[in-house]
């Protein structure tokens, strides 16, 4: 069996493809969203977080990933600066 992932551009076409799904010819597989993915990860949990939390908190990692980033982008460059000026 072969999967594929096709982007429909016309609406014909999306016909023609649940016509086969209705002859049993193939079988169409909605993707879960980010909220589908969540409600399923929620189901046996007591304290769940909200999405604008989780939000906050990836906004708050990728901060400090940047601000990381940037501190060692800076330190090589006044490190390169130094070797020259002690030449």
């Amino acid at each position: 069996m072969e999967s594929l992932s096709i982007e429909i551009l016309n609406p014909k076409a999306k016909m023609l493809l649940k016509n086969l799904a209705d002859l049993k010819l193939i079988n169409i597989k909605s993707k879960p969203t980010l909220r589908q993915h969540l409600a399923k990860l929620r189901r046996n949990e007591q304290e769940v977080p909200s999405l604008d939390e989780i939000t906050k908190e990836v906004e708050f990692v990728r901060q400090q990933q940047y601000v990381q980033n940037n501190f060692f982008t800076i330190a090589r460059q006044r490190f390169k600066c130094r070797l020259f000026t002690y030449r």
